[in-house]
């Protein structure tokens, strides 16, 4: 799909945006960052032209004036609370966030445990952040909170939190998942700097829904479609409307808790700051679009991909099909179905004629290429190697892995698994590939365009591992599969 927003603007707006935030207040901000710093996949495909890594691009344009805080709720510390896109831990996505950020010098403040009463297992993470010598500090629950203002913002409240010490004008309040306290421990930092004088500021850093588009718009449904588990629903800020007679779209939970959050944040500054939750906001995501056409259709495409994907999860027990309705109601909105996604159609036709499971992708110039599984390979290894063939123009009967080579790796690993079957994965696959590459010039100009399929869209008739689903993920290739297990 052609490139259809202006990442190096985006960067520019939102950098300056933040900056006169900043100056708002005593040249010191503390910024609700949502969503994910690294690998923003989700915009990327709505957004085609959004890079996977502007968010860190863009705290790399404030990295002498940033520390970052980051929070993490006890209770899913204790209840060891999965990532599913990641497969892996909150506690273990801290780490990883802490790792990468420093790698890229950007200044790490601390950790936030927030709603603590006890957790055993948050013990565990603050002897591993003590090793890595970042402090970790403890919010407790406030009783009353958010409603009761009076004992929220008093030394019964937010005194009760220590205070943590920051020194630069923009301090990046985020976390590893949602629902992790960031919103709380930015107004308990208000609370102690206004107590020392210091007239910091809040504001908050969401990239959808995008307030400036209309509600119905293709990029904010997609974003309804992909937090439907959460339950999350898109809506007219009445506030804003109300104020500057302007629509501006926001979320249910934003506006449903705005008037606390107004009455905490004129308790605190002993002013009214933000007349609407979206005056919050820093967006400036909707004067970036350069091609809105081809963004609608993206976002129609994603509404799709997460309706598969609910109904994937609903068949391996990981989802509801309350999320599926819901889904749903939003494509009957938009006037979408499971038809609306060519690719899937293809191989509908296929796996009908052939009876065998097959992978399809779509290639930028709307070829389709398939991959049928054999007794070696899976339908996605079959299909990637049947892409990267064809984009580098090798003819059908050359083999990159010669049979020989399969076969051996098959005996192993049959061996080693003592199954009598055994299909060879795609990670399989594409190490073996890169082996042979230092002795076969062929394989190692063919793996050059591996970065070519990035946005390609695919369809399997069936679910595939999540091994394999890693690997498609990190190829950047948009794949759906039919709510079938196997094997």
């Amino acid at each position: 799909m052609k490139e259809a927003f202006n990442n190096e603007l985006y960067l520019k707006l939102q950098k300056e945006r933040i900056e006169e935030r900043i100056k708002m207040f005593d040249n010191k901000l503390y910024l609700e960052f949502g969503g994910k710093i690294f690998d923003d996949y989700h915009a990327s495909r709505v957004l085609p032209g959004f890079h996977q890594d502007a968010k860190i691009q863009l705290l790399k344009e404030f990295k002498e004036d940033l520390e970052i805080i980051f929070c993490i709720n006890a209770n899913d510390i204790e209840k060891n609370k999965i990532r599913a896109d990641y497969g892996i831990g909150y506690d273990r996505e801290l780490l990883r966030l802490i790792d990468n950020l420093e790698k890229l010098e950007i200044k790490i403040n601390s950790v936030v445990v927030t709603m603590y009463t006890g957790q055993a297992q948050v013990q565990k993470l603050k002897d591993i952040l003590e090793d890595r010598k970042i402090k970790m500090y403890i919010h407790t629950p406030i009783e009353g909170y958010p409603n009761d203002v009076e004992k929220v913002v008093s030394d019964e409240g937010y005194g009760k939190n220590p205070y943590i010490e920051t020194t630069k004008k923009l301090v990046v309040v985020t976390a590893p998942g949602a629902n992790s306290g960031k919103l709380a421990t930015c107004l308990s930092q208000l609370y102690h700097e206004y107590k020392r004088g210091i007239k910091a500021g809040y504001a908050k850093f969401e990239t959808f829904p995008v307030w400036d588009l209309p509600l119905m718009h293709p990029i904010n449904v997609a974003y309804e479609a992909s937090t439907a588990d959460l339950e999350d629903i898109n809506i007219i800020d009445p506030y804003h409307l109300e104020n500057y007679n302007i629509k501006a779209v926001n979320y249910n939970r934003d506006i449903s808790t705005f008037s606390i959050l107004k009455n905490i944040l004129i308790k605190i500054t002993g002013k009214e700051i933000y007349k609407s939750p979206t005056d919050m906001g820093v967006n400036t995501i909707s004067k970036c679009i350069t091609d809105n056409e081809t963004v609608e259709k993206a976002g129609t495409m994603e509404i799709i991909r997460r309706y598969y994907t609910a109904l994937c999860d609903y068949k391996r027990g990981i989802g509801n099909e309350k999320t599926i309705k819901r889904i749903e109601v939003l494509m009957n909105e938009l006037n979408l179905n499971k038809e609306n996604r060519e690719i899937a159609i293809k191989v509908d036709e296929i796996i009908k004629q052939s009876k065998r499971e097959v992978m399809a992708i779509q290639l930028d110039s709307g070829e389709v290429i398939t991959g049928k599984e054999s007794e070696l390979l899976t339908a996605p290894s079959a299909a990637f190697l049947n892409v990267i063939k064809h984009l580098a123009k090798i003819p059908d009967e050359v083999y990159l892995l010669s049979p020989s080579v399969l076969e051996a790796i098959f005996k192993i690993k049959q061996k080693t698994l003592y199954k009598k079957k055994y299909q060879l994965n795609l990670s399989e696959v594409i190490i073996a590939l890169s082996i042979c590459s230092t002795t076969n010039p062929i394989i190692e100009t063919t793996l050059k365009n591996i970065d070519k399929m990035r946005g390609f869209e695919a369809h399997c008739s069936y679910i595939i591992t999540d091994s394999e689903l890693n690997v498609i993920k990190s190829l950047g290739i948009n794949l759906t599969s039919e709510p079938r297990l196997i094997g």
